[in-house]
């Protein structure tokens, strides 16, 4: 009988078996082919540079390796972000075995910051008219690294020479280092795009003055002080104007064919933007919160097992996110602050005094935790309120868990048998035995009491209650 069934089945299913046996092999005869095309990858390069973009542009330079890319594009639109980061895409870019052509675009784009040191490490650096680069002054933050300010605050200084604006780069006064590091970090900064700039044949003065002085030109500027090698204005434009360049790899001299190339645009991956989502700084603090008040609801109420399990998977993915993302020492004991604090009104309660002070603590370090002037490391106002608004609620709880414990009658140990009534078993003067609380106990009264009468306990002497007679038995 089951072998009719089964061949029934497979009669049923064979013809769907072929059509995927089909298709598979028209896939895999597709995949087959595309390594064997001339083709290029184009990578996008949108919002701050983070260790998510780091990561993606990494594995895409690689990755275009492998699979016999000709040529790779980086299509870039960024206020700045992190240094770690930039300098680990810088990395991937000098050690590719492919050539990286990058192109701010669309119009309006920016390469600002971290953007206009990517751009200076690219073996073709081109921009899309109305476009702007610069702005690469480096701004410290409390954690020890030394991210790159974005564009907008370096800029508001910034003063436009008369005439055309387009044609000479948008300058400020040079800032002189506030303090040792910070000039630590501008000569590190100014060495590493100098660097960049003599080993691609590019304006070096001019690199350096986008460090030192903030300057930030746009495309037909950049294009004029030898800062990119052309513009253009979309994607054919690039490979058009690529094609018979000359770029250095390893040391060899290397000729562009790019005529005819076709390109396969890798966008990122559920990785990429699961890991660009974890560290978000507000999606990471509020990741933290959430797994603090998780375990902790867990522990008030034990056996829950979801709030813990939660809050442990929470906690421990914001302290990764927390561990790739550079962060103000200040801010975390801040944080830490504020949640001892929260916990110590469970058990000194202070009419919502310390929770309130644990909510203000908690609020404060979160602002202070990331540096605001870093593109993508801000936290933004919808998140603290939610935090204040949670952290507070919590603390309510928590206080309102206190006092209604602490005004409830005590349900364990000695103290818990005062008030509780029970029966006399046997009686001899002013001592005997009493039933209480399913347990036979030795009992002292100042009056003569009788078996079966009820009594009430107004006090324990080692293993003795003391009784008086209970409510109409009493004389």
């Amino acid at each position: 009988m089951s072998v009719q069934i089964a061949n029934r089945l497979l009669r049923v299913l064979r013809p769907a078996l072929v059509g995927l046996m089909a298709l598979a092999g028209v896939l895999g005869l597709t995949l087959a082919q595309t390594p064997g095309e001339r083709h290029a990858v184009e990578l996008t390069l949108d919002g701050a540079v983070s260790p998510a973009t780091a990561d993606y542009l990494i594995r895409g330079i690689r990755d275009a390796g492998q699979d016999g890319a000709e040529l790779i594009i980086i299509r870039m639109d960024t206020p700045g972000g992190l240094e770690t980061s930039m300098r680990d895409i810088i990395k991937a870019i000098m050690a590719s075995s492919v050539p990286v052509a990058t192109h701010v675009a669309p119009g309006g784009a920016r390469a600002a910051s971290a953007g206009a040191f990517i751009l200076y490490a690219s073996h073709i650096a081109a921009m899309a008219p109305g476009t702007a680069v610069g702005a690469a002054t480096p701004v410290a933050i409390g954690g020890g690294a030394n991210p790159l300010a974005p564009a907008q605050d370096e800029t508001d200084e910034t003063t436009e020479p008369e005439g055309d604006a387009g044609a000479q780069p948008a300058r400020t006064a040079p800032r002189s280092p506030g303090s040792a590091s910070e000039a630590k970090a501008i000569n590190d900064a100014v060495a590493l795009i100098r660097g960049l700039a003599e080993e691609r044949g590019r304006n070096p003065d001019l690199a350096e003055a986008m460090v030192r002085e903030a300057v930030s030109l746009s495309a037909s500027a950049a294009l004029a002080d030898n800062v990119i090698d052309f513009v253009a204005r979309d994607r054919a434009e690039l490979l058009a104007q690529a094609h018979g360049r000359e770029v250095t790899l390893d040391g060899v001299t290397v000729v562009l064919d790019t005529e005819g190339l076709s390109v396969v645009e890798r966008a990122p991956d559920w990785r990429t933007q699961l890991l660009a989502v974890i560290t978000n700084p507000n999606i990471a603090v509020l990741l933290m919160a959430l797994g603090f008040y998780g375990i902790l609801f867990e522990l008030y109420n034990p056996g829950t097992l979801v709030p813990g399990t939660i809050g442990a998977i929470s906690l421990l993915t914001g302290m990764f996110a927390l561990s790739i993302l550079p962060f103000n020492f200040a801010g975390l004991a801040l944080i830490g602050l504020g949640l001892v604090l929260i916990i110590a009104e469970a058990f000194s309660p202070s009419f919502g005094i310390l929770g309130i002070g644990g909510t203000a603590a908690v609020v404060f370090g979160a602002v202070l935790l990331f540096d605001s002037d870093i593109p993508g490391l801000e936290m933004s106002w919808p998140a603290l309120a939610a935090l204040a608004v949670a952290t507070a609620g919590f603390s309510l709880m928590v206080a309102r868990m206190a006092v209604v414990s602490h005004r409830r009658r005590v349900g364990t140990g000695s103290a818990a048998m005062v008030g509780l009534t029970g029966r006399v078993t046997d009686w001899d003067g002013r001592r005997g035995h009493v039933f209480v609380h399913g347990e036979r106990w030795q009992a002292r009264a100042g009056a003569t009491l009788v078996p079966g009468q009820g009594v009430l306990v107004t006090a324990i002497d080692g293993l003795t209650l003391m009784v008086e007679p209970a409510g109409n038995d009493k004389e």
